[in-house]
């Protein structure tokens, strides 16, 4: 007798390959589900702030629906980790002025041992990276950022600027180049 494989026995390319190809939530929601603790984690870590941090994970699943048929995802746990962590920066971002409480790892729901490693060069990173965006060439700096940050896809950003796919594709790449090179230069 052939035994059909449950959802929760599917790895997580599996259960992707099988959102991708049939659009079906519940296969989404499975896959998302294996990593809320994760996501609630980040979110709390950056956002400082439970109800903030739940809201986060609630948006985040709603994000996840468009961004998981955009792009490629290979390994959904760092790719879900860097998405949340983006999705928290960009939020706190549109918060600026606000004041936010610092949390132990001990007020967690998970330990430190259940999320990434993580030191603080990556914050200096993040900064640095930051940096070179804004001086970037105009173009460059909105389409890296709309590609980037906001995961829009080529289309949606030529249809937002204007600017025509080539383009849109030429100043990402050109933008990728001059990030590199700012980044290199500032070590």
């Amino acid at each position: 007798m052939f035994l059909q494989r449950t959802k929760s026995d599917k790895t997580d390319e599996e259960l992707l390959v099988q959102y991708r190809s049939d659009h079906n939530l519940e296969w989404l929601s499975s896959l998302y589900l294996r990593y809320t603790s994760l996501v609630y984690g980040v979110c709390l870590k950056y956002l400082r702030n439970r109800e903030d941090a739940k809201d986060a994970v609630m948006q985040i699943h709603e994000k996840l629906m468009d961004s998981l048929l955009q792009h490629e995802v290979s390994n959904f746990r760092s790719w879900i980790y860097v998405f949340a962590r983006n999705h928290c920066l960009m939020h706190l971002r549109s918060m600026k002025g606000k004041t936010a409480v610092e949390i132990s790892v001990e007020g967690m729901e998970n330990g430190i041992s259940m999320h990434p490693h993580e030191d603080s060069s990556l914050e200096k990173n993040v900064e640095r990276l930051e940096k070179c965006i804004e001086r970037l060439a105009g173009e460059q700096r909105q389409c890296v950022t709309l590609f980037y940050l906001k995961d829009q896809c080529y289309k949606d950003i030529a249809g937002a600027t204007g600017f025509e796919l080539s383009k849109v594709k030429s100043y990402i790449q050109n933008g990728k180049r001059n990030l590199r090179i700012c980044l290199e230069k500032n070590d």
